[in-house]
């Protein structure tokens, strides 16, 4: 006798079907990852200011009502997409401080991690490449705001290295802008590299003018902050003229 009963049968083949049937949330992303992915491709030979709705939502395949149950407008869009596009130097930042590159080669490998991030994402990095100094104004300024942040954060991790932490704020500063500012156009530079001999030519200029940095770094000698109680005090008894 068959102990597998009609309703038995169906039960397990609705458990099946539900398994392979892609949730709500999982094609709500797999959507907005269409969308995103619409707007680089279109965005490969032209600013982000001449991108309309209408052509992503043609592109992604979808009605363009349904635009908006994923970005509440074309720069919301553009915001995710200079998000998107940061986060492979920030990880690659935060990996270097915490320690996880091969300490005897930091900056082959950073320049290793940067290259590898860039060809991953190259459209990315190429809608960065041309809305950082044109286009709409609410990126330009988004993508700022995003070196900013990386600066600082930058900033404030090297103060805690031995040497660095005598540096004062603005120095710090100025530092983490000088790396980050680098990656920023080696990376755009990556990104213009149509062979491998101009890849291996940008890899050796970069890891160059990192060490330069670095080499500059150690001859720096920081502005001695001069403390009140230090001040000379007969400085205040000298007579104007």
């Amino acid at each position: 006798m068959n102990s597998r009963t009609p309703s038995s049968r169906r039960e397990r083949s609705g458990k099946s079907r539900s398994r392979e049937t892609p949730s709500r949330e999982e094609r709500k992303e797999a959507t907005r990852r269409a969308i995103i992915a619409a707007a680089l491709k279109l965005l490969d030979e032209r600013s982000f200011s001449g991108l309309s709705l209408r052509e992503v939502t043609r592109e992604a395949g979808i009605v363009p009502a349904a635009f908006y149950r994923h970005f509440e407008s074309m720069d919301a869009l553009g915001l995710v997409l200079i998000d998107e596009s940061f986060r492979t130097l920030r990880e690659m930042l935060r990996s270097a401080r915490a320690g996880k590159l091969d300490p005897n080669r930091v900056i082959e490998s950073t320049v290793d991690i940067l290259i590898a991030g860039v060809a991953e994402q190259r459209e990315h990095w190429r809608f960065i490449g041309r809305e950082r100094s044109s286009g709409v104004t609410v990126l330009r300024y988004a993508i700022r705001t995003e070196i900013r942040l990386i600066t600082s954060e930058l900033a404030t991790d090297l103060a805690r290295f031995p040497g660095l932490n005598e540096w004062s704020t603005e120095d710090l500063n100025i530092l983490a802008s000088l790396f980050v500012n680098s990656m920023i156009i080696i990376a755009e530079a990556i990104e213009d590299a149509h062979d491998a001999a101009a890849l291996d030519e940008i890899k050796r200029t970069a890891v160059k003018q990192l060490r330069m940095i670095t080499v500059g770094v150690n001859a720096w000698e920081p502005a001695q902050v001069v403390d009140e109680d230090d001040q000379d005090p007969q400085a205040d008894d000298v007579p104007e003229v």
